[in-house]
């Protein structure tokens, strides 16, 4: 859907933009409903080949990750709209090129909303997402029915109804703006007052001396959009209240909308502009999102995903609290070799992954944020040492 909807935008309102390669790894034949004809490839070189700019909206943490770090070995900048890929990986790609999530979904506009709060002095304390609804454990049959009304896939149907696609968004802007988190898996407040709800969450970093990520569950107002928390100058109080913001002294700042694909072509502009990365999940990241499992199950099990898997949902997690954790993004087809019960945060230990680039990544991040300045070496794991050789 991002891509199909992101090409007509740019073939009917980006008349000095062209789209010149997609690439998928579906048999071409089988797209004979692609909105643009000639375009298709199954070639990453043919893709490069013909490219200023890559806007990759792929969804897949694996796949964008091996493109994305074909692009920038050919000097491109990269327009993402993948948190997933973001939280996983990102951190090691933003040191290799021009790496930027897109506005439109939440990080992104979260990210512009930011600009333009500090362009007119307010101090972010909380940056904060709306979420409609939340179902920890969701059947696999609600899911079957909601991504067939919503024309969505079971996959993101799910990560978006179990709250691991918030997890997973709000820790990419901790990551990006050097925010952090009260606790595991966030508050996820339910709120009947958006303005009280964000002065607990006001509070909350306050007590922290540190801007936080958090989310809302809004009952009797719109949800969809994303809200900042901010202070401003005792000065300014009188007129700001006269705005109406309120006595303060948070004041809250809402877009009561994002528009995924709709707004990607505005960070392709700013990019090509020559106005730099929007967000990214930063090189030296604090937080991540842990897998914890949904129920009870037995070694030898196979996890065919993490993220929008029935299996397990995502929670934010801070790094140094949880060295051992794996983050949800790596697990696809990956086997348990120990029990886990329900509400487990699965570890290195508890799981055999198959290789990729994505795992070597990760491995390596770990080594280097846990054990700055040491020579690096994988983790002393014996089935992490098989799998990678």
């Amino acid at each position: 859907m991002i891509a199909h909807c992101f090409i007509r935008l740019v073939k009917q309102h980006y008349k000095d933009l062209q789209i010149s390669r997609v690439l998928t790894r579906r048999q071409l034949t089988t797209l004979s409903d692609f909105p643009l004809d000639g375009v298709l490839t199954n070639s990453i070189d043919e893709l490069i080949d013909n490219s200023d700019i890559i806007v990759e909206c792929s969804g897949d943490v694996f796949h964008g990750t091996d493109v994305i770090e074909r692009a920038f070995q050919a000097g491109l900048p990269v327009v993402t709209v993948n948190a997933e890929l973001q939280v996983t990986t990102g951190s090691y790609l933003a040191g290799l090129g021009l790496l930027t999530e897109a506005e439109g979904d939440q990080p992104g506009s979260l990210a512009a909303l930011r600009e333009d709060a500090l362009q007119m002095g307010f101090k972010p304390l909380v940056y904060g997402n709306m979420k409609g609804y939340l179902n920890l454990d969701p059947t696999p049959e609600d899911m079957a029915y909601w991504s067939r009304r919503q024309g969505i896939s079971i996959d993101q149907t799910t990560s978006f109804t179990d709250g691991t696609k918030v997890q997973i968004e709000q820790v990419v802007v901790g990551n990006g703006f050097g925010a952090t988190i009260t606790r595991q898996g966030l508050e996820g407040l339910a709120s009947t007052n958006l303005n009280d709800s964000a002065s607990v969450l006001g509070m909350m970093a306050e007590r922290l001396d540190q801007p936080i990520v958090d989310y809302v569950i809004p009952s009797g107002y719109p949800a969809g959009g994303v809200f900042l928390v901010c202070r401003h100058d005792d000065d300014q109080v009188p007129a700001i209240e006269y705005f109406k913001l309120g006595p303060g002294p948070y004041y809250v700042l809402v877009r009561p909308y994002h528009l995924c694909s709709l707004e990607v072509g505005k960070t392709v502009r700013r990019v090509l502009a020559g106005g730099g990365v929007l967000l990214n999940n930063s090189t030296a990241p604090t937080l991540s999102v842990g897998a914890v499992a949904k129920r009870a199950m037995k070694p030898g099990e196979l996890i065919e995903r993490g993220i929008g898997g029935f299996q397990f949902r995502g929670e934010a997690v801070k790094i140094a609290n949880n060295p051992d954790h794996v983050p949800i993004g790596l697990l696809r087809k990956t086997a348990l070799i120990r029990p886990v019960e329900p509400g487990q945060m699965i570890t290195f230990d508890d799981v055999d992954i198959l290789p990729s680039r994505a795992l070597d990544i990760v491995l390596q991040e770990r080594q280097q944020l846990l054990n700055p300045g040491e020579p690096q070496a994988w983790p002393s794991v014996g089935h992490l040492k098989i799998a990678l050789g």
